[in-house]
């Protein structure tokens, strides 16, 4: 028999959904919700970064090509038929679309009617992969062209020098396409070997929304994973160093202005996920606080032309990885990194604002509550919050719970300066300004 279905309520909120672990090691959420559409995702614990790994009892990692992960999601949607999956999704009506990160690889489609019947195109091609070499050979030539379009592309190649810099060792330096030479190592046996690894029922979350019926989800997700025998799969540990590579790095490209992008690492990301999400409040937090466009940060430098509508700043934390980054476009990157540091240590010195600080956790709080308007949001959320083992509901509870102490003493340990870089890209130097770089 499967495991026993709980119910996960919020009665701040008002919300709930349906949480069960099947035989298998899925793990199934539902949550009702009665909007225009319905939306699934099926998501595993594998990404970019997980490029070394070997299973239970064998004595060596194996390391495999760069960008595999990316490249099993775009094939995973063929069938031996030779009909794919987007193709038997139109036939329903259904919106459908998946991703790779740097620690997970998602498949997911929305629809307003037809649901289960695209729920059962979803769960069919995830649980029956097809790989055979003719079109992995084909499928090499359309993602080379990607990763060259992406190498191409001003603000990925922004980022990807960040990461570049900021790391030293960390497989999150890789572009998670991979390389044009990396995935031209990849075959059907290497396909299935990472998929036989990761795509594991028990490594997996299905999460679905919308006015639905949970049995009958429950159902069709035991159909499609039963129970098999798994082996237990050991990831390579990512040893990296606490320092960052090098502070600055610097291209030209085909862009009007130059772009930025303002980089500080953390080297020390808690283990404990619902420490690292108490972070991640925390963060979103003093970040508005120091850096929100109604701020004086953005504002002192949008009125002496030093920064322009596009702008972004975010916190990300994963199991191996977190850093703070902030990017736009600028005259003078160099004038918006001093103002950077210069507003971390004035923050620093002079001490934050109490009212500051209720108005942005407000603002947060309403950030979150807003999510819970549509199932696309919501969904993914749920699948996110049971990778990491806790619940969806834990991340308002959380920032509700963040003090104006909490945040200062961010601020303190999560802002050295000597963790800070900051990747540039400038225009094409024009006639008379001397040689390309």
């Amino acid at each position: 028999m499967s495991g026993e279905v709980i119910r996960k309520e919020s009665k701040r909120l008002r919300e709930y959904y349906y949480e069960k672990t099947l035989d298998s090691g899925l793990i199934v959420c539902v949550f009702p919700k009665k909007l225009s559409t319905s939306y699934a995702i099926i998501g595993t614990r594998y990404g970019s970064i997980d490029n070394a790994f070997k299973t239970e009892g064998e004595a060596e990692f194996t390391a495999y090509p760069e960008g595999i992960a990316h490249f099993l999601e775009h094939k995973l949607f063929e069938n031996e038929d030779g009909v794919d999956a987007f193709e038997r999704y139109a036939r329903f009506g259904a919106n459908a679309n998946a991703f790779t990160t740097f620690d997970k690889t998602a498949y997911l489609f929305s629809a307003a009617d037809s649901f289960y019947e695209s729920l059962e195109v979803l769960l069919d091609f995830v649980s029956h992969p097809f790989f055979n070499a003719e079109k992995v050979n084909k499928e090499q030539g359309i993602i080379s062209q990607e990763i060259r379009m992406g190498e191409d592309n001003p603000h990925r190649r922004l980022f990807s020098e960040l990461m570049k810099i900021m790391y030293q060792s960390h497989p999150i330096r890789m572009d998670i396409a991979g390389t044009v030479e990396s995935i031209s190592r990849i075959t059907p046996e290497v396909l299935y070997a990472c998929y036989n690894a990761f795509y594991r029922p028990s490594n997996m979350v299905l999460s679905v929304c919308g006015d639905l019926d949970e049995t009958r989800v429950f159902e069709m997700a035991e159909r499609f994973f039963p129970p098999r025998e798994e082996k237990k799969v050991i990831t390579a540990p990512i040893e990296e160093p606490r320092a960052v590579l090098k502070q600055k790095t610097e291209c030209r490209m085909d862009v009007a202005k130059p772009l930025f992008n303002i980089g500080v690492k953390n080297p020390d990301v808690e283990d404990d996920p619902l420490e690292r999400m108490r972070t991640c409040a925390g963060m979103s937090i003093l970040s508005d606080m120091l850096f929100s466009k109604s701020g004086h940060f953005y504002n002192s430098l949008y009125e002496k032309g030093l920064l322009s509508n596009s702008f972004d700043y975010g916190y990300a934390a994963r199991r191996s990885f977190a850093f703070f980054d902030m990017s736009g476009e600028s005259r003078d990157p160099d004038a918006v990194y001093e103002a950077f540091a210069a507003c971390i240590e004035e923050a620093k010195t002079n001490g934050l604002s109490r009212e500051d600080f209720e108005i942005n956790k407000r603002v947060t709080y309403a950030s979150t509550i807003r999510q819970f308007e549509s199932t696309e949001d919501i969904a993914v959320e749920m699948m996110e919050a049971a990778m990491d083992g806790d619940g969806l509901f834990a991340y308002s509870d959380i920032v509700q719970s963040v003090s104006f102490e909490d945040v200062e003493r961010l601020l303190h340990e999560r802002f050295l300066k000597e963790y800070f870089c900051m990747s540039v890209i400038l225009p094409q130097q024009t006639d008379g300004e001397g040689e390309s770089a």
